[in-house]
């Protein structure tokens, strides 16, 4: 098996539990949460369950940037990000930036921080904002999943 093989699986293995971790925190984690405890114990429940998958988002992210990066290197891919033809690998690139950034700098750096203290003034509020920040980088992820699949077989999901 190449090196070109074991990349593309680890990558799609990667963004299997990354991606399907963001779907079950988004869709079931979050709801039950809501549903269960009062307002002033969601957001700290929250961050004690999703503390555990924020590790395995760290790893997956990673292992998904390495091998994304080996497989371009390895296509010599590079010029597929100046075409709009191309808009899934620029998709893909800039979701993992975000993630990324958000599970490796804005997150434990302050983000976390700032969450804790607003959900002691606010947290109805807080709890919604963490809830639409979710389903928001969900959407984006599940977009650039549909448009990833169909661009690696040659179908563009844009062009009509």
């Amino acid at each position: 098996m190449s090196g070109f093989v074991i990349a593309r699986i680890l990558h799609v293995l990667a963004v299997v539990l990354w991606i399907g971790g963001v779907g079950m925190v988004t869709t079931i984690l979050l709801p039950a949460i809501r549903k269960s405890y009062p307002a002033a114990q969601r957001f700290a429940m929250f961050h004690t369950l999703e503390a555990r998958f924020a590790r395995q988002a760290r790893i997956t992210t990673a292992i998904a940037g390495l091998t994304g990066f080996y497989m371009t290197w390895r296509l010599d891919a590079w010029d597929r990000f100046r075409s709009a033809d191309f808009w899934w690998m620029h998709a893909m690139a800039l979701t993992w930036v975000l993630f990324t950034a958000m599970l490796f700098v804005i997150e434990p750096l302050f983000l976390e921080r700032l969450l804790a203290r607003r959900a002691t003034s606010a947290p109805e509020a807080t709890y919604r904002l963490v809830e639409w920040l979710h389903r928001l980088l969900l959407v984006v992820s599940l977009l650039t999943v549909a448009g990833a699949v169909a661009g690696s077989i040659g179908v563009n999901l844009f062009s009509w």
